[in-house]
């Protein structure tokens, strides 16, 4: 029985993901991408009725240590990489570049998020996150398929909509289904809930997805799923259209979601109607509120660059790349060795 000093992962394991770690940096340096830190703690934090972030007291005395403003341990380096590109980052990542058109900024750092512990959560994790300015919905989707490729080698990915996805796997159509045919397939899907008939649409829809869905994506190549419904947009844009649909996507192998992307929202008012809805949501679920102001809206305000990111869940991509079945296979100390 190994001792609780020691890792959860193998030293091999651990090499190996070294070198995909050395990978992934070779593929954004290759392409001119510039690559950045931002801060882990800070004022501000993403509002996200399912992200639910770890507060920090930045005390000024020691012998007080309660006492002093709330900080966030960051979910994603979201907020600081935006900020960056507003203040004209790409500009400085196109310099030396052999072609000064792809241009864009990436980051590798640790991230946190609360009540997230399972075979694929630890509260820590590695998180890479790119941005490239002038990227398109269908650009941002190429870049992380070329990604995926050069690191897996996998081939190309799949491109499914959300809407197709859902008609294949659950025969049903989530964009225009009714509340109580998604609620009845959800029952019929998942285990025994008795607070099933209270879940809002969106959460029905997770359910499903997660029961019904999610476990035949990327079983034969990578997929890429797209075009969510325009309640699930996060901070990506709505395309208009009926009904309107997110330009969010995110990439899956083997059942497992690896990268979440947008086609970036630019729009700040709306940002602030967003942060205000979720934050209402989060009240509702008995959940902490989030600081509805932050730098991120005043660099919107000042004018974030058209826009394609993406975020990419790293220890998942060891996961996948190895054949773990954990998380706690592909990290030297999971939580429960911090």
């Amino acid at each position: 029985m190994p001792a609780d000093f020691e890792p959860t992962a193998s030293f091999d394991m651990l090499r190996r993901r070294a070198d995909l770690l050395k990978k992934v940096r070779q593929f954004f340096d290759s392409r001119g991408f510039l690559e950045v830190e931002t801060p882990i703690l800070s004022h501000d934090a993403v509002v996200d009725r399912h992200l639910d972030p770890l507060s920090v007291t930045l005390f000024a005395d020691p012998r007080r240590p309660m006492v002093g403003p709330k900080l966030w341990l960051q979910t994603s380096p979201e907020f600081g990489m935006k900020r960056l590109l507003a203040a004209g980052a790409t500009a400085a990542a196109g310099r030396g570049s052999p072609d000064p058109a792809l241009t864009g900024i990436y980051q590798i750092t640790r991230a946190f998020r609360g009540g997230e512990i399972g075979p694929r959560h630890n509260p820590e994790f590695t998180m890479v996150e790119w941005y490239r300015v002038g990227d398109d919905y269908n650009a941002g989707m190429q870049l992380l398929d070329d990604l995926a490729g050069d690191i897996l080698q996998l081939g190309p990915a799949e491109r499914l909509t959300y809407r197709d996805a859902f008609l294949r796997f659950a025969s049903i159509d989530p964009l225009v289904a009714t509340q109580q045919e998604l609620c009845e397939l959800a029952a019929w899907t998942s285990a025994p809930n008795p607070t099933l008939k209270s879940k809002d649409r969106d959460e029905l829809l997770d359910i499903i997805l997660l029961c019904t869905v999610e476990g035949n994506l990327g079983q034969d190549r990578p997929t890429i799923l797209h075009d969510y419904p325009a309640s699930q947009s996060a901070l990506a844009r709505i395309r208009p259209g009926d009904p309107p649909v997110a330009e969010r996507f995110e990439l899956y192998v083997n059942g497992v979601e690896l990268a979440n992307g947008y086609h970036e929202l630019l729009d700040p008012e709306i940002l602030r109607q967003r942060n205000k809805t979720n934050d209402q949501l989060r009240v509702a679920d008995g959940k902490y509120m989030l600081p509805e102001d932050s730098r991120l809206l005043a660099a919107m305000e000042h004018g974030l660059p058209p826009c394609s990111g993406c975020a990419l869940g790293f220890d998942r991509l060891v996961m996948v790349a190895t054949g773990a079945k954990s998380i706690q296979e592909v990290m030297a100390f999971p939580i429960d060795r911090a």
